[in-house]
């Protein structure tokens, strides 16, 4: 019922404090709403997360794939602005429910795709989350192997030298202190994500600033030891027309889209904690467009000037430290490289699948647990296989996922700012008998009053009245929610199998996104208007009291 919530003033709603919860299928404290009292993230708090986000090495290396395709290098700096502006749009809207409700993602996606059904999506989006782990790991591993052989050139060999590459598929062809600092970089993620949300964001806080100054000094660097900027910036690129960059352009800006349509997803995991609404936008606004095309343009300066120094541009910014003659500047660049890295692991790879896995069954899976298996999975995918081709994987792979989590987010905008109009029942995303089970009224049932623990969501004996709600038989899945997925899908995906339509998975995102959320709009067209009913009449009632 409607007071089981109370909305705030500035907007954001809490669950009053004699609401129980304890369904151990659908709650547990990690996937419990955030208290208002510890909605603490400010603006830079949202800022600083997304420049250490994208000050990573895949965004380093973004551009060298637009300038290998025939980009100039400002063709793929307008390239890049242009994918993380466009992606700011879903970003935005699926922030707001977590920043109102302080709910994380999957618990975010039961009102639209069910209860259980909520399974669905957040599965897959935390396997695309454990490849980006497992491929951050790998670098951040070398970036260590790198760094211990500056402090000690006999490192690599200690411990034997390096296998054949013939002799194993997956594993030859690297020294056995590769696997030791592979495993230290693992360990040392999984070991923040045990200390739980608020060291992130201290992490986070920390990391940001800190690389960006040591990049730009490395900017200067490399300017005043090529005597200029270099070759790489003097190209002139292939397309000198619209009609020839065009063809380019859609697909590399929808692999841009797809780069950040994870986060596009689960940005409620980190807006649960915002302090308001205006704070969590601009922080967003300000800092993710721009630090994505900052960064991108300090590695396209760095290896022009890379290639007047070494006598070719070098993309690889682990390749290229290696060549420094000073064992000293080595080893800070390659601690600079291991903290961008584990800045953008935790953040993006780790927090959000972990949220993912402990919604499964969040009973038996804490968010810690769920971290470790998002380890254990990006591990078990071979990443430095994966790696082995970065243009096929990180942009090829892209496009085509994009087209899957575009399909997402069409239906979770479209629930919550269409259907919904940003109006959820709190209580009821952890029920599997509430309205979002999907399933028709059955009878009013009293809530008994328990005597459990403080903190665990419930109250004691003699505290409150009992308090009466509607309670709903269904199977907890939305069926047009999964069917408008995988609409988006097929719609994103089709141009792979049948060539005339190619031109459907160059835009492959916003082909998903349109298709679904259009799709589920329709379907849900009835819902929408029984909702817009049901709040009228709410509206006529007297609203509770706000203690």
């Amino acid at each position: 019922m409607a007071d089981e919530q109370i909305e705030r003033p500035d907007g954001r709603v809490e669950l009053a404090e004699d609401v129980v919860l304890g369904d151990p299928a659908l709650f547990n404290h990690d996937l419990a709403p955030t208290a208002i009292a510890k909605r603490t993230w400010s603006t830079y708090t949202f800022a600083a997360l997304w420049i250490s986000m994208a000050h990573c090495i895949p965004t380093y290396m973004l551009a060298s794939g637009l300038i290998s395709a025939g980009m100039n290098w400002w063709q793929a700096l307008v390239t890049i602005l242009v994918g993380n502006t466009i992606v700011l749009v879903p970003i935005l809207a699926n922030s707001h429910p977590g920043t109102k409700y302080g709910i994380p993602f999957p618990v975010f996606a039961r009102a639209a795709y069910g209860v259980f059904g909520a399974n669905i999506p957040a599965i897959m989006r935390a396997l695309v989350a454990c490849g980006w782990f497992g491929i951050n790991c790998w670098i951040g591993g070398q970036a260590l192997q790198t760094f211990f052989k500056s402090l000690w050139a006999g490192w690599p060999g200690l411990l034997g030298p390096m296998s054949d590459p013939a002799s194993s598929w997956a594993f030859g062809g690297h020294y056995p202190t590769e696997w030791i600092s592979f495993a230290l970089f693992w360990g040392l993620n999984i070991l923040i994500v045990y200390r739980g949300m608020e060291i992130v964001r201290r992490f986070e806080n920390i990391a940001a600033p800190y690389v960006l100054v040591m990049t730009a000094a490395l900017v200067v660097w490399a300017i005043w030891k090529a005597n200029g900027l270099g070759a790489v910036m003097r190209d002139e690129g292939k397309f000198h027309t619209l009609g020839q960059f065009w063809p380019v352009f859609v697909p590399s800006v929808t692999a841009m889209i797809g780069f950040w349509s994870t986060l596009s997803l689960n940005m409620p995991d980190f807006t649960r904690f915002g302090r308001s609404q205006k704070e969590q936008a601009v922080g967003q606004v300000v800092a993710l467009p721009t630090t994505m095309t900052v960064f991108a343009l300090m590695g396209i300066v760095i290896t022009s000037a890379s290639a007047e120094i070494y006598g070719k541009p070098v993309w690889d910014p682990v390749e290229l430290v290696g060549m420094f003659p000073s064992r000293i500047l080595v080893a800070i660049s390659m601690f600079t490289v291991v903290v961008a890295t584990l800045g953008v692991n935790i953040a993006a790879n780790v927090v959000s699948p972990a949220n993912d896995f402990a919604n499964i069954k969040p009973g038996s899976i804490s968010f810690k647990t769920g971290g470790l298996i998002t380890g254990i999975v990006g591990a078990l995918m071979l990443p430095w296989k994966l790696i082995a081709d970065p243009n096929g994987y990180i942009f090829k792979w892209l496009l085509g996922y994009s087209g899957g989590l575009g399909s997402i987010a069409g239906v979770l905008v479209a629930d919550y700012w269409f259907v919904r109009q940003k109006r959820l029942r709190l209580a009821d995303l952890y029920r599997r008998d509430g309205v979002y089970a999907y399933g028709g009224p059955a009878e009013v049932v009293t809530e008994t009053k328990g005597d459990k623990k403080e903190g665990e969501g419930l109250y004691r004996d003699g505290a409150v009245p009992n308090r009466e709600r509607m309670r709903y038989v269904g199977s907890g899945f939305n069926g047009a929610a999964i069917g408008a997925t995988l609409f988006g899908c097929a719609l994103a995906w089709i141009g792979l199998i049948v060539k005339p339509l190619a031109i459907l998975y160059d835009y492959a995102w916003f082909v998903g996104a349109g298709g679904a959320g259009l799709m589920y709009a329709f379907l849900m067209r009835d819902e929408r208007t029984r909702l817009a009913f049901a709040h009228a009449e709410a509206e006529r009632r007297p609203p509770p009291e706000v203690p």
